[in-house]
């Protein structure tokens, strides 16, 4: 199989993984963000914070919400060492983040040994007007890599600039869900063939993106409900993308 999906806590999975087994770690690790106070932070729930009115489907809640900057500081430096040691020399890190965690994201980056070499944009074009106020119709993905990339041996030119709106209705499985749209192209930055880690899979958009193209995908995933998700879809994606010489017939 392409894809292995593993449910547990993200750090004990990792642990267990070998160095350099991966080409590119991209993920959208839970924000713990939108917090004015404590009571704001520790009291609100990701699905109070983040679901909206037009979610047709009953979305789960997940853990991991209610930190405060300097916890969650801590945590993805943990984190994100990790994933350093499983990323092979030249590999890269996307880490998505929004402007008020923007400046605790880059500092983990940082400390867990990656380089840093930029933000990307991802504009999100239904975002609600704010009156008198600037729209909040982005959020940021924190980049770089585990010593120098090579370039030459993925020489690809991608933009830093992504629009698209969050998937919606019926297409909503999780409550911070990415488009894949989205997805696919960031999953170049890792080379054809190479493995893309997402330690916080959630219902499996990035490892979905990599399996359409051509990358391989490790999945890690806390919470049960959305862990089925994520492999109902992953299997789903594989099986519309075989073709007849990837299906070896016995007799």
């Amino acid at each position: 199989m392409p894809f292995s999906l593993h449910q547990g806590d993200a750090l004990s999975v990792l642990a267990g993984l070998p160095d350099g087994c991966v080409d590119s770690v991209i993920t959208d690790p839970p924000y713990n963000s939108g917090g004015r106070t404590a009571k704001e932070r520790t009291t609100r729930s990701a699905k109070q914070k983040y679901t909206s009115a037009d979610s047709k489907n009953d979305l789960a809640d997940f853990t991991g919400e209610n930190m405060d900057q300097r916890s969650y500081t801590l945590w993805l430096t943990q984190i994100m060492t990790e994933a350093h040691r499983l990323t092979k020399v030249g590999g890269s890190a996307l880490l998505f983040t929004d402007w008020r965690q923007l400046p605790a994201t880059t500092d983990a980056f940082q400390a867990a040994g990656w380089l840093w070499l930029g933000i990307l944009t991802w504009h999100k074009p239904q975002a609600r007007p704010q009156k008198g106020k600037f729209r909040q119709d982005c959020e940021y993905i924190v980049w770089g890599s585990k010593g120098k990339i090579d370039a030459v041996a993925n020489p690809v030119y991608l933009p830093g600039l992504y629009s698209a709106s969050q998937p919606s209705g019926s297409k909503r499985q999780h409550i911070t869900q990415k488009p894949v749209s989205v997805m696919r192209e960031l999953v170049k930055i890792s080379p054809p063939g190479g493995t893309v880690l997402d330690f916080c899979a959630g219902s499996g958009s990035t490892g979905v993106a990599a399996l359409l193209e051509g990358r391989d995908f490790i999945g890690v995933e806390k919470t049960q409900h959305y862990a089925s998700i994520a492999a109902d879809r992953l299997t789903e994606t594989v099986r519309e993308t075989l073709t007849q010489d990837d299906v070896v017939l016995t007799a």
